[in-house]
């Protein structure tokens, strides 16, 4: 059964008043500046000390006198606030808004800002330029390379911890919905593709203690799973595939009954997709499956959701690797249909943002 429950009315209509269109278009206009004063007053300490004070407000006397930071550049901050959201004041008191507690307090959107802030702020000046070319331009930020897949082992920090941790997170939070729809295939050989640091392949092999998995990724990739799964106690129901997944001459490891990826071919243009499937139907016997673990923007119940990987798919343009993105799942559904493959299942809202597919290798009657 193909199931969706997407909100089809993200996007479909403009009701904005025209005082809200004006100020947003405002806040687009500074939106550098709105970044990195958010940032400033997260990060010294301003927004926390101030909602500590619970109703008595703070000061920017007392802010500055607390934080150490000249009164001069404390006012302008916390006036700043005023106008982004963060704050709101009360005579010369300043109170902490509901906006500003959800930047402080909850972990999306801290570490989605740390991942704007490390990985994609200084690159995101190349947008323009990575548009024109399909080239992620911006990467020169983070020391260079074709893409960002190929240095991630040895990015500098906070980059490499701010990446991960965004990475990390979307993912993670999805795997207790995932771990009972795979096993519900009662698979005995899992191939990995896109293995990361090992975190899924762990939590496989947790779930059943008879499974074992191959795990393919760049060699990089895969040195660093090899250590959180030796450290885990796992090294002797995995096997590792070094293997560069666009590498057309070079074909996937046989042997498998199910592939699972997991934010993977959202890194890859329409075609790397179609043909990454392809190189996965060779090796697949006909009753094994693929799962798909994917982010839609399009599938999101909020909008802010949908919004954040929107913004995504610019990381992606300018940092990753110039053309691929968190896809609308119309458009990676049709590119699906010209891999051989079929999907048999749809189920969205998983985990914080994420979607299941579950895919089979199509039938023809004969002559088709």
């Amino acid at each position: 059964m193909h199931t969706k429950k997407v909100n089809k009315h993200l996007f479909e209509d403009d009701k904005k008043h025209a005082a809200q269109a004006i100020r947003d278009a405002q806040f687009i206009a500074f939106a550098p500046y709105v970044f990195q004063a958010s940032v400033i007053l997260r990060d010294a300490g301003i927004l926390k000390y101030i909602e500590e004070s619970r109703l008595e407000g703070r000061s920017i006397q007392e802010v500055a006198d607390t934080v150490k930071l000249p009164y001069y550049g404390t006012r302008v901050l916390m006036e700043a606030a005023l106008g982004i959201g963060l704050l709101y004041r009360k005579d010369t008191r300043f109170f902490l808004a509901k906006t500003g507690h959800v930047f402080i307090n909850h972990p999306m959107a801290r570490i989605n800002t740390d991942f704007m802030r490390d990985v994609c702020y200084d690159g995101a000046a190349d947008l323009a330029a990575s548009i024109a070319d399909g080239k992620p331009r911006g990467l020169k930020h983070l020391g260079g390379g074709e893409t960002i897949y190929e240095g991630l082992s040895s990015m500098a920090e906070p980059a490499k911890s701010s990446w991960f941790a965004f990475d990390h997170y979307y993912s993670d939070l999805a795997f207790p919905e995932v771990l009972p729809f795979v096993f519900g295939h009662t698979p005995v050989r899992i191939l990995d593709i896109g293995a990361n640091t090992g975190k899924w392949a762990i939590a496989c092999m947790a779930y059943d203690k008879n499974v074992t998995l191959g795990l393919l990724d760049l060699e990089g990739q895969l040195n660093e799973a090899k250590i959180n799964i030796e450290t885990a106690g796992y090294s002797d129901r995995v096997t590792y595939h070094a293997h560069d997944i666009l590498d057309n001459k070079t074909a996937l490891p046989a042997g498998y009954d199910l592939i699972f990826m997991s934010q993977f071919l959202n890194c890859f243009t329409d075609k790397q997709i179609i043909a990454i499937l392809k190189k996965c139907h060779d090796v697949l016997p006909d009753e094994g499956r693929i799962i798909i673990n994917e982010t839609f923007w399009n599938c999101q119940q909020y909008e802010a959701g949908a919004f954040s990987l929107q913004m995504a798919s610019l990381y992606f343009t300018t940092m990753a690797n110039g053309n691929s993105q968190m896809y609308d799942s119309e458009v990676y559904l049709k590119v699906i249909d010209e891999t051989g493959f079929e999907v048999v299942s749809q189920h969205d809202h998983i985990g914080l943002s994420h979607s299941i597919l579950e895919l089979k290798k199509k039938k023809f009657s004969d002559g088709n």
